[in-house]
């Protein structure tokens, strides 16, 4: 069964371009890891909430946009294995030399997920 990492960050609005090249040149990482596929989604219609919601939770500024992405991976061995080698791959200090500029590693959220219902994209999409 595959695993599921899921991340909500809070990132710099303007730095947008800068984010997604980091995304990119991770995605080529995770890829190398093992990992199935990724999506990264800019935050469009992200409302605050009374009580809790994505904004409150990564306690985004002004001048912030969130995230949501998430990373499939084969299983959860597989994921295990790779977060194991990102701790020692020096390519992670080239891609992401000035990530707190970017994005909050500090008010970023991320678990690991077993998925419950997982279907195939349309062909309409």
């Amino acid at each position: 069964m595959s695993y599921v990492q899921g991340f909500l960050a809070p990132v710099k609005t303007a730095k947008k371009a800068d984010y997604a090249l980091i995304a990119e040149k991770s995605w080529a990482l995770f890829k190398e890891y093992g990992a199935v596929s990724s999506c990264e989604a800019w935050g469009t219609d992200v409302p605050d909430g009374e009580v809790t919601s994505f904004p409150m939770a990564v306690k985004k500024a002004a001048d912030e946009t969130v995230v949501f992405s998430w990373i499939i991976w084969p299983d959860k061995t597989t994921a295990d294995a790779a977060m194991e080698k990102m701790e020692k791959d020096l390519r992670w200090g080239e891609i992401m030399p000035n990530a707190d500029e970017v994005f909050s590693l500090k008010r970023m959220i991320f678990g690991g997920f077993e998925p419950l219902l997982q279907t195939e994209p349309s062909q309409d999409v």
